[in-house]
This record gives C-alpha cells, sequence and structure tokens, in this order.
C-alpha cells in the first residue's frame, strides 16, 4: 500500500476536512500543483479555484477562495479565507445571488459602497465559476 499524505483544509468558520489522501490537487497563486506523501516542503498561496483530494477512487471536491498551503512532513494544510465542498453548492440560489449582487453594485451611493458590492460580486462569479 502506497504512502498516504494527511491533509487538512481550515476555514476561519471552521475544519472543513483532515483526511489522509493518496493526492491533493490545488490552485495555487502560480498555478495549480498537486501534492502526494513525501512531497517537498514549500509554502504558497491559494488562488480562488476548486481542490480536489482523491483518495483511491473516490473524490472530493471543495471551493476555495484564496489562504495559504503550507507542504511539511506532516502533510498539506490550506488556509483557506473561505472554502466549501461542492455539493454544498445550488446553483439556482447562486445565480439569484448574482443578479442581486449586481443590482447592489448598480446602486451603490458612493465608490466605498460600490468597491464592496463589486468585490462581492466577483467572489459570488469566482464561485459559481467553479460549479
Amino acid at each position: 500500500m502506497a504512502d498516504k499524505l494527511h491533509f487538512e483544509l481550515v476555514s476561519p468558520e471552521r475544519l472543513l476536512m483532515s483526511a489522509d489522501a493518496d493526492m491533493v490537487t490545488v490552485p495555487g497563486a502560480e498555478g495549480v500543483f498537486g501534492v502526494m506523501a513525501g512531497h517537498a516542503p514549500f509554502m504558497t498561496t491559494v488562488a480562488p479555484g476548486v481542490i480536489d483530494v482523491q483518495d483511491g477512487r473516490e473524490e472530493t471536491r471543495l471551493f476555495v477562495r484564496g489562504g495559504f498551503a503550507e507542504v511539511n512532513a506532516e502533510g498539506l494544510t490550506v488556509l483557506a479565507e473561505h472554502a466549501v465542498p461542492l455539493e454544498e453548492l445550488d446553483a439556482a440560489a447562486l445565480d439569484q445571488e448574482i443578479q442581486n449582487a449586481s443590482e447592489d453594485v448598480a446602486d451603490a451611493a458612493n465608490d466605498r459602497v460600490r468597491g464592496r458590492a463589486q468585490l462581492r460580486l466577483d467572489q459570488l462569479k469566482q464561485l459559481r465559476d467553479a460549479l
């Protein structure tokens, strides 16, 4: 049996996943990278996208919106700004949120409010693209 990689995904809200896996693919700031047991240590920033956790024939997919990834002797840890399992997302509800956020951008009273609304809209579109 091949060695397993210990993987943890942590968001500010909760520990989303702690598991041993064959391989984890992460959207890094400089491109997507894969990590398996015995990988060389390194640290990088995480870009918005989907983390794929593969264990045998099972695959778990989770959307992350930025953060940091660290590979060390203990495994891979991703500290995400925001993370959610793809199976928990509802495309229709997300489309409605995008529509509402677009209206918030259009109706913004000033640049500060518009900037916050645009950031929210961009984040929702990233999440929709991940589906």
